[in-house]
């Protein structure tokens, strides 16, 4: 006779699967840490020069810093909750981090397009 209770069977996955979510996982990382290393940057220097500018009011000094902050910090924290999410499901480091790292990519064409628009449109 068999068994009521069910079985769970875990394949293992093979050399190939593993090397290709390697491959996603660091090519998406660089392409997202490029898009976010500009906006970083520039945020970074309007945020000093507005903060050490003397013509500029308390509040800016402050807004300006915190909002670029949050626009480089946002693909981030996204990316980590969805890797958190994968891994309470039960999924593997690598299979949890192909998600996540697509997600962090995707968020950092926000901080990258926001650049550019301040990069058009600025006087």
């Amino acid at each position: 006779m068999g068994h009521s209770g069910t079985t769970e069977v875990r394949r293992e996955r093979t050399r190939a699967e593993r090397v290709t979510e390697g491959l996603i996982v660091a090519t998406a990382s660089v392409f997202s840490f490029g898009l976010l290393a500009g906006p970083a940057v520039v945020f970074g220097a309007t945020a000093w020069h507005l903060v050490a500018d003397t013509g500029t009011t308390p509040f800016s000094r402050l807004a300006a810093p915190v909002i670029s902050i949050a626009l480089v910090a946002l693909p981030l924290v996204l990316a980590h909750v969805v890797f958190r999410l994968r891994r309470r499901k039960g999924r593997e480091r690598l299979t949890a981090a192909v998600p996540a790292v697509l997600t962090l990519l995707g968020a950092s064409v926000v901080p990258f397009a926001a650049l550019c628009l301040l990069v058009v449109y600025a006087d």
